[in-house]
């Protein structure tokens, strides 16, 4: 079976549009859908029709072109069974540990509560690819706008159990301001040193910072770092829980 093609672009300020394509089907879904305008744009950059939307949140970010889509291309949307009723234009839901098929590469479904209570994750095991949206950023997680601190520990320990080698887009460009934070929490991690400043670098240079890899973020992102000795100095924490550890990260960056 031929790898998947992936086209990465911006939308609106910050948001990223990503289209996935199978060559021999011809099939091309859109991780979310931010906005129409750039995501038409890219499909017609590659030639490619839309046959597929997959949902991850409800927020208006991600959603706002789903029934422009919808009713352009004729696409399925597939989106968290948790927030059907707030996902326009839903054609089918899926939750945790779901496993449906796209173009014959099967997609496995986390729950990753936290920054909305039916945030989902896909995950596509074959391809070594997850689509995390506003759950795992580079160097970074999603705010806790509607589940509790103690919901994204949990869900970024599902997703930080895959494998290394698993290549994650994620919904924001958020990485610089996400690399300085670090830097605060973590100082003293020279891996964290060396990529802040090629994010700095690549930012610079209007390059975009997606895609990550859990290794990567394992090692640098110091929300996935609570047992970290060197975080527990910073933040006084030694004896504390990982839970109680990444709820302090993130209500320090949420200051930051």
């Amino acid at each position: 079976m031929k790898p998947l093609d992936i086209e990465l672009f911006g939308c609106r300020s910050d948001n990223f549009g990503v289209l996935l394509h199978d060559p021999a089907s011809g099939a091309t879904a859109s991780i979310d859908a931010p906005e129409e305008k750039p995501i038409l744009e890219a499909l017609a950059r590659r030639g490619w029709r839309l046959t597929h939307i997959l949902t991850t949140h409800h927020h208006g970010d991600h959603v706002e072109a789903n029934l422009a889509l919808k009713s352009r291309f004729g696409a399925t949307i597939i989106g968290p069974a948790r927030e059907a009723d707030r996902i326009p234009g839903i054609d089918q839901t899926v939750d945790d540990g779901d496993r449906f098929d796209f173009a014959g590469h099967p997609v496995e479904v986390i729950w990753t509560p936290g920054h909305t209570a039916g945030h989902i994750c896909y995950h596509l095991p074959d391809n070594g690819l997850l689509f995390a949206a506003d759950t795992l950023f580079a160097l970074g997680c999603g705010r806790l706008f509607e589940g509790t601190a103690a919901q994204m520990w949990k869900s970024l320990s599902k997703l930080a159990a895959l494998p290394e080698e698993t290549s994650v887009y994620f919904g924001h460009e958020y990485t610089l301001s996400n690399a300085r934070f670090a830097l605060t929490v973590d100082p003293d991690n020279a891996a964290l040193r060396e990529r802040a400043a090629e994010i700095e670098r690549m930012r610079a240079a209007g390059r975009f910072t997606a895609p990550t890899t859990i290794g990567q973020e394992k090692a640098t992102n110091p929300f996935l770092r609570t047992a970290d000795p060197g975080i527990r100095k910073v933040l006084g924490m030694p004896n504390a829980t990982d839970a109680e550890v990444f709820a302090e990260i993130r209500a320090r960056k949420d200051r930051f």
